[in-house]
């Protein structure tokens, strides 16, 4: 690669990355169907034109979103099911980590939790795989622990499935929490 496609790229990657956090900021206090284009493009200081250059759509800069949001905690969520403790210590380490998660990205985590039954198909359908693959990972988990022995796998799916649920419920009462109350968790 060149060094001016290299810088190109990198360019293009801050770009995408300035749509990106432009619109998270924008959805604090709105939903992703109200969301206009020229109105993240004014918030990213480029033409409207410069924003179909990295998404076709504000669905498809709404399943980004999910991707930034959700993504990279996959490896956190089974790895606080698998480690050793009993159950309560488990809940615990699920407790500390969403409570980490919500202080470090709160946008992120109002953002999924407004457009998980939001108006915008395509990213209710983004949430509706992460939330599905983090049931299955949970699922795949809970299968290995001795007290699991002799349950269904669909048994497993359901627990993973409520479990997964109070995570994201979890995360929405931090958000709607005032710091203090939450003081000493995670």
């Amino acid at each position: 690669m060149s060094h001016s496609s290299g810088v190109r790229q990198a360019q293009k990657q801050r770009t995408r990355q300035a749509f990106l956090d432009a619109a998270l900021e924008l959805l604090e206090e709105q939903s992703l169907s109200s969301l206009g284009l020229r109105e993240v493009t004014r918030a990213v200081g480029v033409a409207p034109t410069a924003f179909y250059r990295h998404f076709p759509s504000i669905a498809d800069l709404g399943v980004a979103l999910v991707e930034e949001a959700l993504g990279g905690l996959h490896p956190m969520i089974s790895g606080t099911v698998s480690e050793a403790g009993d159950s309560g210590e488990r809940v615990e380490r699920a407790v500390a980590l969403i409570a980490r998660h919500v202080r470090a990205y709160p946008a992120h985590v109002r953002f999924v939790a407004r457009e998980r039954n939001g108006g915008v198909q395509a990213v209710r359908a983004a949430i509706a795989e992460q939330m599905d693959r983090f049931t299955e990972e949970v699922r795949a988990e809970l299968a290995r622990q001795p007290e699991s022995a002799g349950w269904s796998d669909d048994d497993l799916l359901m627990l993973a499935g409520l479990y997964v649920d109070q995570m994201l419920m979890t995360a929405s009462t931090f958000l709607e929490a005032r710091p203090e109350e939450w003081e000493g968790v995670g």
